[in-house]
Parts: C-alpha cells; structure tokens; sequence
C-alpha cells in the first residue's frame, strides 16, 4: 500500500496555535495517509511535520536573494516548539537558471538522500527533471509533465496568453496550468508520482523501500518549485 505526503496550509486553530514564545509559526504541516501514518489528523491521516524555513545566514531577504538562484533551506520538526528535528534540507550547489543539488539530512545530521533539480531549458529536454538518490536505494528520476500535454499547452498557448490578459483586466477568470505531474523511474519501475488528487497535489510512492522524512522533504521542495503561476510555500516575508 503507498504512503501518501502533502502539504496544507495549517489554520490557526486549537491544535496548531499552541506554539510558545519562540516556537515555529504553524502555517505550513505535512500530512501522510497510508500505513505509515497515523491517525492524529483524522480519517487516517497523520501530521507528520511542520516546516520553517532555515534563516539562520542573514534572514529572510538573504534566503529570499538565495532562492532566486535555486537554493532552499528548511527544517522538519514534529511540533510547533521545535521540540524534535526530523530532517533537515540544505543546498549543495545552485546555479539560476541552471541545476541545484540538495541534501537531506536526519535529526543527527545523517545523510538520507540528494536531491538534484535540473531546469527545464538547462537538460536539454524541454522540461525540468528531479533525480532522488536515497542512501542505499537506487537513483528515482521524473520528469515535469507528460510530453503530450506539454504539446497541448504550448499549441494552445495563444489561448491561455489571452485568458491571462482577460483575467487582469477584468480581475476573474482561470488561467490553465503548466503540466504538473511528476512521475520517477527507479530500475525501469515506477517508484513516485507528483500529481492531483482532485484538490491539491501529493506525492505518493509506489514502491516500498522509502524513507518518510526523505518523501517529506522531497514534496516540500517540489512544493516550493511552483512556478510563477503557483503558489510556493517559502517564498514570502
């Protein structure tokens, strides 16, 4: 059965406005569902992590300067007082407009995984592409969007580009999405998918073998990579 990890903008209720002076601003937690997950969250669902960007090297406009050029940095917590670190991701290297290598790492600083973020018009195949190399697994690589829809969007282009206009002048309207679906092949079988569930975008493994924290961290940065008609979880002030 596959363990499913999302992301949800947490509202300040009971449970999650409790944080003491100092603690994490509980506005982004991770949720799971599936047989690694437990049901703290309800109908089977579990809250696995609350997530705060690492500002530990010059705040929030030194890491809002650094992410334009590809780096992230944030930490995985179980509650709201940082009590207990889960995993941490930090960046290796990042190029704009280029690649980016990310490490995640354990409570202890173990190494659990990198991640490599290749964009679209840097790999030679039109579209961005993720490759997860988990300690002791093989290599998992997706890619951004199916290549048929990828297709679809550019011929309709036109379209959207006057959909968008429309939408700004007359302030309503929807504007069609760049493909989104993310689907990772590790040894030709298919370990990962990034995709819909009708509301929100999840990340569900198809294979047995992966570590939670590293599935977290991984939809946390897909999360953050959304793209300028999206809605990224870390970039504001």
């Amino acid at each position: 059965m596959s363990t499913t990890v999302w992301l949800r903008k947490a509202g300040r209720d009971a449970a999650t406005s409790t944080a003491p002076e100092g603690g994490v601003d509980p506005w982004w937690e991770i949720r799971t569902h599936g047989p690694s997950a437990g049901t703290d969250g309800g109908q089977g669902q579990s809250r696995f992590a609350y997530l705060e960007r690492d500002l530990s090297s010059g705040g929030s406009d030194a890491y809002r300067a650094a992410r334009k050029d590809g780096a992230r940095s944030f930490l995985l917590w179980t509650d709201t007082a940082r009590r207990q670190l889960l995993a941490r991701v930090v960046t290796r290297s990042a190029t704009r407009r280029s690649s980016a290598v990310f490490e995640v790492l354990g409570g202890a600083d173990e190494s659990l995984a990198l991640i490599t973020h290749e964009r679209a018009m840097s790999n030679g195949h039109g579209r961005s592409r993720w490759t997860v190399q988990q300690a002791g697994g093989p290599d998992a690589v997706g890619v951004k969007g199916n290549l048929f829809w990828w297709y679809v969007w550019w011929l309709l282009f036109p379209l959207w580009l006057a959909i968008a206009v429309g939408s700004v002048v007359g302030g309503g309207g929807d504007i069609a999405r760049m493909p989104r679906t993310i689907r990772w092949k590790a040894s030709g079988k298919e370990a990962l998918t990034w995709g819909s569930d009708g509301a929100d975008f999840a990340l569900a493994t198809a294979a047995e073998g992966w570590d939670l924290r590293v599935t977290a961290a991984l939809a946390a940065l897909v999360k953050s990579h959304e793209g300028w008609l999206g809605h990224p979880w870390d970039e504001g002030k």
